[in-house]
C-alpha cells in the first residue's frame, strides 16, 4: 500500500524564515502536499506577505499552488502597521531586501514613517507590530502602511481559484484573492486531521476560522511556530514571543479550543542555528534559487548576530523551518503536554501580555485542552536534513 504524503495548509506572514520554510516544504514533495497558502499580516502587511508568497512559489516553479489572503490585522485591532523590529530581521520587503516581489510596499492607505503615528481614521484601533499605536514600544517600520479606509471583497475559494493562478506562467497577484479563512475551514471539514495547518505567523487566521466555524476545532491539527515556555521572549519586554504578542487574544482562544496543537517555540528554535557554511553551499549551486536562499540566510545571520552575538554566534535561528519540519515529522521534538494560555493583560496578578504560560485552572480541571509544547529537539538531525534538502531544491 502506497502511503499518501501529508497534506499541509500554511498560514504565513512571509518573511525570511517563512520563505525558507516554504522552500523546505516544496523540496519535500515525497512527504507532503502543500495544498494552499494563506498569507497574513505579521512580519509585513498582508498584501506584502501575499506578494512575497506568490514570488517564492513562482521562483520554485509552483504557480499551481493557490495563495489566499488571510487576516490583515489582529483580532483586537482595526488596522495593522509593520514593526521596525521585524524589518530589522526580515528587511524592508520581508525577504531580506532581495526585492523578489518588487518593492514590497504593496499596501495602501495610511502611511507612517519615523515617529509619525497618524492614520486616516482617528477612531481606528491600530496595532504596530502587536503594540497599540502610541505605546512606548510601538515603532513602525519606515514607510510602513496600514490598510485603513479600505475594504476587500472576497469570494468563495473555488470560484476565485482561476484568478489566483496563471496557466503556463507566473500567477498574477491580486488583493482580490479568495477568502483564506473560508479555505481553511473547508480544508479541515474535508480532511479533518489528515490535513495539518502550519501557522508560522500570528494565530489570527486559525482563531478566525474556529470562531466562524466552531465545529472544526475538534478536527483541527495545528503545528504552530510561536511562544516560549522556558526561555525569554524576543519582544521588548523579553517575555513575549513575536507571533503571540501580535494577537494574544487569538492565541489564547486557540489554545483553549480543543484543537490538536503542537507549539514549536523559542525553547527549541533557538537550538537550531543555520551556519554560514549552509548559505555558502546554496550559493555555490550557481542557480537563481540558490542565490536567493543564500541571500535570505546571509541577511538573517547578520541581523541575528548583531542583535545577540552570544546567542546567535552559530547562525540564524530556524524558527519557521523547524515548525514546517515538525509538521512532517513530529519525532524531531520532545513535547510536554499542559493546559496553556496566552496572557492578554499586563498588570498586577495578570502577568505580561503575550506571555505563554501554563493555565493554572488546568491543575484542578484535568479535562481542559492540553497543548503539546516542544521543549527538546534533535537539532543535529533536523539541521542536516534541512541543509541537504534545501541544497537539492536549489538545483
Amino acid at each position: 500500500m502506497v502511503q499518501c504524503p501529508d497534506r499541509i495548509i500554511a498560514s504565513i506572514d512571509t518573511g525570511v524564515d517563512d520563505a525558507l520554510a516554504l522552500a523546505y516544504l516544496l523540496g519535500s514533495t515525497d512527504e507532503c502536499e502543500l495544498g494552499g497558502v494563506i498569507a497574513s499580516y505579521g512580519n509585513v502587511d498582508a498584501n506584502t506577505a501575499y506578494a512575497n508568497t506568490c514570488a517564492v512559489l513562482d521562483l520554485f516553479g509552483r504557480a499551481d499552488i493557490p495563495v489566499f489572503l488571510g487576516s490583515e490585522h489582529p483580532s483586537w485591532a482595526d488596522a495593522f502597521i509593520p514593526d521596525a523590529g521585524c524589518a530589522q530581521f526580515h528587511g524592508d520587503d520581508g525577504l531580506g531586501n532581495t526585492r523578489l516581489a518588487g518593492s514590497g510596499a504593496l499596501a495602501d492607505g495610511a502611511c507612517v514613517s519615523g515617529d509619525d503615528m497618524s492614520v486616516d481614521v482617528p477612531d481606528e484601533v491600530v496595532s504596530v507590530g502587536g503594540y497599540l499605536a502610541g505605546d512606548v514600544h510601538a515603532h513602525p517600520a519606515l514607510g510602513a502602511c496600514s490598510r485603513v479606509n479600505r475594504s476587500r471583497s472576497v469570494g468563495h475559494p473555488q470560484s476565485a481559484m482561476p484568478t489566483a493562478l496563471a496557466s503556463g506562467g507566473k500567477r498574477r497577484c491580486s488583493v482580490d484573492a479568495a477568502d483564506g479563512i473560508e479555505y481553511l475551514i473547508e480544508q479541515v471539514r474535508e480532511f479533518g486531521r489528515d490535513v495539518t495547518v502550519l501557522a508560522t505567523g500570528p494565530l489570527t487566521d486559525v482563531d478566525a476560522a474556529i470562531t466562524r466555524a466552531p465545529d472544526i476545532a475538534s478536527k483541527l491539527r495545528l503545528v504552530m511556530m510561536g511562544g516560549t515556555l522556558t526561555q525569554p521572549g524576543n519582544c521588548w519586554d523579553a517575555v513575549a514571543e513575536t507571533n503571540i504578542i501580535q494577537d494574544p487574544e487569538a492565541a489564547n482562544r486557540v489554545f483553549h479550543s480543543g484543537a490538536d496543537i503542537t507549539m514549536v517555540g523559542l525553547d527549541v528554535t533557538h537550538q537550531c542555528l543555520l551556519p554560514q557554511s549552509a548559505a555558502d553551499r546554496w550559493r555555490a549551486t550557481g542557480t537563481k534559487r540558490g542565490r536567493f536562499l543564500a541571500d535570505l540566510a546571509d541577511f538573517s545571520i547578520k541581523a541575528n548576530l548583531e542583535a545577540d552575538p552570544a546567542l546567535f554566534s552559530g547562525g540564524m535561528p530556524l524558527h519557521d523551518p523547524l515548525a514546517a519540519a515538525v509538521a512532517l515529522d513530529s519525532s524531531l521534538v520532545d513535547c510536554f503536554d499542559l493546559a496553556l494560555r496566552a496572557e492578554t493583560n499586563t498588570s498586577d496578578f495578570n502577568g505580561v501580555r503575550g506571555r505563554t504560560t501554563g493555565d493554572p485552572v488546568g491543575l484542578v480541571n484535568h479535562s481542559m485542552p492540553h497543548v503539546h509544547v516542544a521543549l527538546g529537539v534533535d537539532s543535529g538531525r533536523f539541521l542536516d536534513e534541512f541543509v541537504e534538502r534545501m541544497a537539492e531544491v536549489c538545483r
